[in-house]
Formats: C-alpha cells, sequence, structure tokens
C-alpha cells in the first residue's frame, strides 16, 4: 500500500501536456489500470501515467524525478517478478502503445512495434505477410520484456532469439533524451538492450528483422503418461541432437488438464508432452517428425499444419492473467539420466494442476551468435527449463507451490550453468554477477553508470550503477 501524496499541483500541470490517462489511487478504475499478469504482485503506484507515444512517455519521466519518487516500467505487464508495479512511485504505461507497421520489403523484411505491444500484435501484422520474428510462446506477453531479456519462443533454433533479430531501439534515457541505439549508433546501449534488460532506458520502439514464416506451419503436441516420461525425454535428448535448425521443439511436464481432446483417464494425471514447430516446408516437417511420431505411442497427437498464429496461442489458456505465479529456471547442458530422473520426480510432486515444467530446447541459429556479441549469456546451453508455479489468487496457501518450485531449481542446481533472467522471481540482488558471469556483468555495469547514473531504472533485474 502507498501513503505517498503527491504534490496536486504538480499532478495538473502534468494532466494538462499528458495525451494519454493518468490514474490515482481514488480513481474507479485504478485497480484495472494496476492489474498486471502476475495476480500474487499487489504493489500499489501512487500515479499511473498511461502513455500515448514518447512525448507522454517524457513528461512522466519528468514528473517522477522532479518529484523524487520511484518510477516503474510496464510494456506488456507480464515479468513473473512483477517489476511494472512500484509502491508509491510513478508507473509509466505504455500499454496503449502497440501500433505494428510492417515493410515486406523482400530483401530485408522488418517490422516496428511500440513499446506496449504484445505478441498477438506484432504475429498478427507480421503474418499478414507470411514473416515472423521468435515470439513468446504466449501471446499476450509483452514484446519489451521478451526482447530485452533475450527472447526464446518455437523459432529460436531457426531465426535465432528475438533480440538477435533486433535493428533498433528508440530509448528514453533516464535524463529525459531520446536517443536510437542499433548496430551504427550507441552501439554500447545497443548491446546491453540485447539481454540486459530494462536497466538502461525505456524504450518506446522496437525495430525487427522478420523473415518468411507461415501463414501454415506444421506444428503440435505428442503426450504421453509419465510412465512413459524415461524413454520419452531420452528420446527427446537424442533427438534434439541431430535435429535441423528448422525443428522448434520443447518438452512439458504437467498436470494433464481436463480438456475434451486430452483423453478422460489422464485428467489431472502427470503427463509429459513434446511440442514441436516446424518453420519451413510442411512437406519437410511430415517427413523430419515421421520418427519422432513413431518410436512410442502417444495418447495424443496434435501435430498438423495449422495456423502459426493458432500455434503461437497454443499456451495462452493455461498461463491467464490473475493466477498467483512463481518461476525459477536453469540452463542446462544436454539431459543426462540423472537429470531425467530428477524432473520426473519433481513431476510427480507438482502441487497444482496450473503448475508446470516446460523445457525449451536452444542450439542452431540460438547458438551460433558469439557469446560476446550481445548481453544475453548462456549461448552455449541446451537448455532452459522453467519451473511454473501456479494457483488460484485465492488460494489459502500458496507457500506450497513456492516452495515446490524452490525444491525443483534446488535439485537441478548441481547440472545448471546459469539462469534465464526473464523467467527470475526473487532471486538475491547479486545472483546477476553470476548470470552473466564477471566479464558480462562489468560491461553491463559500465554501460548503466553511462546511461543510468542515478538507477533511476531500477525496479527490473537490476544492474546497480
Amino acid at each position: 500500500m502507498t501513503d505517498v501524496r503527491l504534490n496536486e499541483a504538480a499532478v495538473e500541470q502534468l494532466r494538462k501536456g499528458f495525451a494519454g490517462r493518468l490514474h490515482s489511487p481514488a480513481d474507479d478504475c485504478y485497480e484495472e489500470a494496476r492489474s498486471i499478469w502476475n495476480g500474487a504482485i499487489r504493489h500499489r503506484p501512487a500515479l499511473i501515467a498511461r502513455c500515448t507515444g514518447t512525448a507522454d512517455v517524457l513528461a512522466a519521466l519528468r514528473f517522477a524525478r522532479d518529484q523524487r519518487i520511484d518510477i516503474s516500467v510496464r510494456g506488456g505487464g507480464h515479468a513473473v517478478a512483477g517489476h511494472a508495479l512500484c509502491d508509491g512511485g510513478v508507473l509509466i504505461d505504455l500499454s496503449p502503445m502497440t501500433s505494428v507497421r510492417v515493410d515486406p520489403e523482400p530483401r530485408k523484411a522488418s517490422a516496428r512495434a511500440g513499446g506496449g505491444a504484445l505478441w498477438s500484435h506484432l504475429d498478427r501484422e507480421t503474418q499478414a505477410f507470411g514473416l515472423a520474428v521468435t515470439g513468446g510462446i504466449v501471446t499476450h506477453t509483452g514484446i519489451g520484456g521478451l526482447t530485452l531479456g533475450g527472447g526464446i519462443g518455437h523459432l529460436m533454433r531457426k531465426l535465432g532469439l528475438t533480440s538477435d533479430n533486433l535493428l533498433s531501439c528508440d530509448v528514453v534515457t533516464a535524463d529525459g533524451r531520446l536517443v536510437v541505439a542499433s548496430a551504427n549508433a550507441h552501439e554500447d546501449l545497443f548491446w546491453g538492450l540485447r539481454g540486459g534488460g530494462g536497466n538502461f532506458g525505456i524504450v518506446t520502439s522496437f525495430e525487427y528483422e522478420v523473415h518468411p514464416v507461415g501463414p501454415t506451419v506444421l506444428a503440435g503436441m505428442l503426450l504421453y503418461p509419465l510412465d512413459a516420461a524415461a524413454d520419452v525425454l531420452a528420446y527427446f535428448r537424442d533427438y534434439v541432437a541431430r535435429a535441423p535448425d528448422e525443428v522448434g521443439i520443447l518438452g512439458n511436464l504437467r498436470l494433464a488438464p481436463p480438456l475434451p481432446v486430452v483423453p478422460p483417464e489422464l485428467h489431472g494425471k502427470p503427463v509429459v508432452a513434446i511440442v514441436v514447430c516446424y518453420a519451413g516446408a510442411i512437406e519437410e516437417g511430415e517427413k523430419e517428425f515421421e520418427d519422432l511420431r513413431r518410436f512410442a505411442r502417444p495418447a495424443l497427437d496434435t501435430i498438423a499444419p495449422k495456423p502459426y498464429l493458432a500455434h503461437q496461442a497454443m499456451f495462452d489458456a493455461a498461463f491467464p492473467h490473475g493466477r498467483g505465479y512463481y518461476w525459477k529456471s536453469c540452463a542446462l547442458p544436454p539431459l543426462s539420466d540423472e537429470m531425467i530422473d530428477i524432473l520426473i520426480r519433481q513431476a510427480r510432486k507438482i502441487t497444482s494442476p496450473f503448475a508446470a515444467m516446460p523445457i525449451f530446447t536452444l542450439g542452431g541459429a540460438a547458438s551460433r551468435v558469439p557469446e560476446g556479441a550481445t548481453a544475453f549469456p548462456n549461448r552455449d546451453a541446451q537448455h532452459i527449463v522453467n519451473i511454473v508455479g501456479a494457483w488460484p489468487i485465492d488460494e489459502s496457501d500458496p507457500q506450497r507451490h513456492i516452495a515446490w518450485v524452490r525444491q525443483s531449481a534446488e535439485a537441478m542446481q548441481p547440472f545448471s550453468t546459469g539462469v534465464y533472467a526473464n523467467f527470475m522471481s526473487d532471486e538475491p540482488a547479486d545472483r546477476l554477477r553470476t548470470v552473466y558471469g564477471p566479464e558480462k556483468y562489468a560491461r553491463l555495469v559500465a554501460i548503466k553508470r553511462r546511461y543510468d547514473p542515478e538507477n533511476v531504472f531500477r525496479h527490473n533485474q537490476n544492474i546497480a550503477p
């Protein structure tokens, strides 16, 4: 709860030149404006500034700095740690800034999107031209947080991470300047934005290189009971080691949802799934997936030609707004038998029908970008396991779900080579030194000192100057 009382005359002065909307806790629509994806985060800003463009962002930033109060920034509001909200400060809300412009020029197609755009906005516009860039696997994720943290998704083995496809960013810096960061301007900032999170400024627009994908792709899921998980994950391990770049693939351990498409005998039972998306010709994908579909008999096989937009939205309903969420992650080398045994053991202990352990697969194009080319760490990891705790917001004992996440992460720790910053919840402040390693962390600190020496942008996975 906030007890900060803002200078009313200053708020009124801000309002006069503000094209968007300002919301205080007294407003009827404040709670709706304050809500973010993770319903467990309850921080209450003293003022929410819903910006329509860069001029609004500059005005809100100037106001907050003049009043000497905290600043947080919301793009999609999807970060599990809830950094979009601050208690008693100003939330600079980019969510109205969702415009997307696609240039389908064949030689180097690109798309520019506002800092508040979601993946559903960007995918819809790019797919109108049969184009895409690696995006999140939940379409109500914001493009901003995902891109700035690196950006993993179904297409990363073919196209690289989201941030690998970034061409430029419009950035509002802590001192109220607008700069364009690219490979040719503010190169140090551009390096840091590709994996270093929201530490260095407010990105009001992103420009991406986009590539031919879809609009129809071969994609879907193979589902098995958990009793088959040892064989399934062993095959998964061997398959990803030889899979071509066109294969986007992840494993997933969870309780089977009570959906009509799922065999009734599996409802509520632990299961393992293999989810694939082929970023190439349908006929080639059919041949590629023949053995994968036949090595064992799945309880459900949904692999079929489908709109790329439909596959992108496959997990949307499983991770809705308003639940409580708590995550941890581990970057891993190829799965060993011991790792597989631990993952299966923890899957048997899942505390919630909404929890999951997706096993993302890197390699391919994402692994061929030199480690030092961007701030994103652990290029040589084979997998990133995301341990997702989730529960209804009225849950009487959320701590049991949090405990399961922590125990699962601890069990995998001996094998972990790092952490994906976008999947961090409540890690200690010095954890980022380990995440990035000493060389990258020192470089990120130097960029922070140049562009935000007073740590104005600290509501994030913070790199202190």
